[in-house]
This record gives structure tokens, C-alpha cells and sequence, in this order.
């Protein structure tokens, strides 16, 4: 990882757009993304500072706000319709599907981590705020139909009431930290994640009630049929649905749309998740749910693997494509993004710099976070949707300065 000479020349990227691999890149570039040529061989910082702005990258404080209130009714609302020891009882079970959700998307998330704020943000508003609306409506409907309409518990909240204000809810989350965060909201993956969360936060309440409603009628044994229903064969199903959202949106994230143009892609996205969530429900409902699973859940949900894989090999070959135009500028070497941009390549300079003395893991993965980061701070300054791209760049340029001199100091 030996740092190339400097250069005094200012590297200024070509007005004319460079060849681009998907629709998932950005299609246009920007005047005036510049990558200034560093003024000086790498030089240790005494810490890995100055920070990125925290602006853009975290929830408005009205979020919580919100997030705090409805918690504190559904935790109500569970405690006396249901009860303290049976809440209690589903909520063990139901964080068993939790664990398996989250390990997974922190799988898909671990190429560019976004900002922990966020990731709490997301499965708070899916574990209270889309489930108090949800709730809400349910209301309404005992309200407007009566407690014992069977129309309305076999058709309506199932197959209509259920997949349409449930994704809504669910998708408003989205949406907020789409508007809220856009800094940390860069593509695809990204939108598919915050998804997720969002899905996952409200998959847990849910099975929370399932459970304990199992628990109450039929005992151990229903208890154990529902969570092998919902804890087992789909632990994904909320999470697929919402994701579909999240990818709508960070496409449109992308490619620079902003809050007005981003509304298109957002309903779009909510009406492929209201679908999903429908023919899933339907299944269960107009059918047989086994032979529906086994026949056309299940390669769907491969299907969704297999988008997910392609979706992080773009985000690889992006790192790589925004990366060259740095180690073009003299920041890097053509050795360093080839380890950067690959899974293969991070774990080898993980093993490397573990064998240094003292072990200098640590130090890779900072470097390995920060030059990530800077590719996608780099995509913002070229879609042109970050006004504070400029500011990033040059901040994790020091950062990844300071980290690579670390390395190397005896």
C-alpha cells in the first residue's frame, strides 16, 4: 500500500458522461466535481478526525418524538388486551425471527454500514409508529363494520386492509429517512435495507401479538404451530414487501431525484410491496398456503437472494469505478482499489494487517469504511444532489491519509 507521488495538476473529470455498467449508476455527471491532487506524501494525523457532518445522515428529532409517543400507547394497548405475561411470552419467541432478519441484513448492509442512528430509527418506526397506524385502522373498521362482520375478518383485513395500510405505514417510514438522511441514503442496497429494518421492526410487534394470542386460545401447542408458521417458513415475508419500497426509492436516490421527484418512484415501490403483501395474505386465504409457498414463495424469495447478490456486485463495481478517479488523482494506488473493491481483496488486507505488529486491524477497517464512503461521497458530488459531498470528500480523503501512514509507522 505504498502512496504515489504527488502531483500539482488538479484532477477535473470529463463533462462527458463515462461509460456506465446498469441503470443503477448515475447517468449524468456534474460540472464541478474536482479531485484535488494531495499537496504532500501520506503524513500521520494524530487521530482519524476531522468527522463527517452528522447533517443529512441521522432522524429529525421529531422522528423520535413521534417514535416515543406511539411506543408508549402500543406498549399500552399490549398490556391490557392481551396481558403482561402472554406480551411477554411472544415477545421472547418473536425475537428468535428478529435475530435471523437482522443477521441477514447486516449482511447485505456490511459493504457501506449505514449510520447506527438510522438502522435504530428504521426498526423503531416499523415496531410502533407503522403498527400503532395500523392499529388505528383496525379501529376503524370495528368501528364502521362491528367487531363480528366475517366479510371483514376473511376478505378485508387480510387481503385489502392489511397489505394497503400496512405498506403505507411502513413505506411513510422510508420515505422520512429518504427525506431526512438522503446523505446516507446512496442507491439501491441502501433502500433495500432501510426497508428491511422498516419491515422487520414491524414483522417483531406483530409476532409479538400472534404469539401471545396463540399462547392465550390453544396453549403450547397453537403457540407452537403459529411460530413455525411465522417464525420459520417466513421470518422475510414484511421484509421482502417493504423492501421492494426502499429499492424504489434508493434507485431513485441514485439518480439525484429529490424529495418532489422521488414521490413517483415511492408510490411505485409501495404499490409493488401492496401487491406482494396481497398475493402472500391471498394465499393463506383463497388457497392452499403450503402448495402456494412451496410452488411460488419460494422462488420469489429466491429470486429476491439473487437480485440482492446482484445488487452488491454493482455496489463493488461502483466502489472500484469512483475509487480509479482517485488513485487517477494520485490518492491511491491501482493495488489499493483492487483490494477496496472486492470482498476477496478486504479480507486478505484484514489478514495483513493483523499480522503487523500490534496488530493494525482496527486501522484496515477504517481505512476500508472511510475509502467506501468516499466512493459513495464521491457518487453524490457527480449526481449533484449533496451540497456537502465537496466537505466529505475531503474529509475522508485525510481520514484514509492518516490511516494508511498509521499502517505503515514502525
Amino acid at each position: 500500500m505504498t502512496h504515489p507521488a504527488p502531483s500539482s495538476e488538479p484532477s477535473r473529470p470529463s463533462l462527458t458522461p463515462p461509460p456506465f455498467h446498469s441503470p443503477f449508476e448515475q447517468p449524468d455527471v456534474a460540472p464541478g466535481a474536482v479531485i484535488p491532487r494531495p499537496e504532500a506524501p501520506a503524513h500521520p494525523f494524530p487521530q482519524r478526525s476531522p468527522s463527517v457532518a452528522r447533517a443529512g445522515r441521522s432522524a429529525p428529532l421529531w422522528v423520535l418524538g413521534i417514535v416515543v409517543l406511539v411506543a408508549v400507547a402500543v406498549v399500552g394497548y399490549f398490556l391490557n388486551a392481551i396481558g403482561p405475561a402472554a406480551s411477554l411470552i411472544g415477545m421472547i419467541l418473536a425475537l428468535v425471527p428478529l435475530a435471523v432478519v437482522l443477521m441477514a441484513v447486516r449482511l447485505i448492509d456490511r459493504w457501506e454500514p449505514e449510520p447506527v442512528g438510522l438502522v435504530v430509527a428504521a426498526l423503531a418506526w416499523g415496531a410502533f409508529v407503522a403498527i400503532g397506524m395500523t392499529l388505528g385502522f383496525d379501529l376503524l373498521l370495528l368501528w364502521a363494520f362491528g367487531p363480528d362482520s366475517a366479510f371483514v375478518a376473511d376478505v378485508v383485513s387480510p387481503v385489502l386492509q392489511a397489505p394497503i395500510v400496512e405498506e403505507i405505514a411502513k413505506g411513510l417510514g422510508v420515505y422520512i429517512i429518504f427525506l431526512s438522511a438522503r446523505r446516507a441514503f446512496d442507491g439501491p442496497v441502501d433502500g433495500i435495507v432501510y426497508g428491511a429494518l422498516v419491515g422487520a421492526g414491524f414483522a417483531f410487534t406483530e409476532n409479538i401479538q400472534y404469539f401471545a394470542l396463540s399462547f392465550i386460545e390453544g396453549g403450547a401447542a397453537d403457540t407452537t404451530a403459529t411460530f413455525f408458521v411465522r417464525g420459520i417458513l417466513s421470518p422475510f415475508a414484511h421484509v421482502m414487501f417493504t423492501s421492494v419500497t426502499g429499492f424504489a426509492l434508493g434507485l431513485a436516490a441514485r439518480r439525484g431525484a429529490r424529495a418532489g421527484s422521488a414521490l413517483g418512484p415511492w408510490l411505485l415501490g409501495m404499490a409493488g410491496a401492496i401487491v406482494l403483501h396481497a398475493f402472500w395474505n391471498g394465499s393463506a386465504v383463497f388457497g392452499d398456503f403450503f402448495a402456494l409457498y412451496l410452488t411460488l414463495q419460494v422462488p420469489l424469495f429466491v429470486l429476491f437472494i439473487l437480485g440482492l447478490i446482484a445488487l452488491r456486485r454493482e455496489e463493488a463495481r461502483l466502489t472500484r469505478t469512483r475509487l480509479a478517479e482517485y488513485a487517477e488523482a494520485g490518492w491511491f494506488t491501482e493495488q489499493e482499489v483492487d483490494m477496496l473493491a472486492t470482498g476477496r481483496g478486504r479480507k486478505a488486507a484484514l489478514d495483513w494487517a493483523s499480522s503487523l505488529r500490534g496488530d493494525r486491524t482496527d486501522l484496515m477497517r477504517g481505512f476500508i469504511a472511510d475509502a467506501t464512503a468516499l466512493a459513495a461521497a464521491r457518487q453524490r458530488a457527480i449526481s449533484g444532489r449533496d451540497p456537502h459531498a465537496a466537505q466529505d470528500e475531503q474529509v475522508l480523503l485525510q481520514r484514509t491519509t492518516a490511516a494508511r501512514a498509521a499502517m505503515f509507522a514502525p
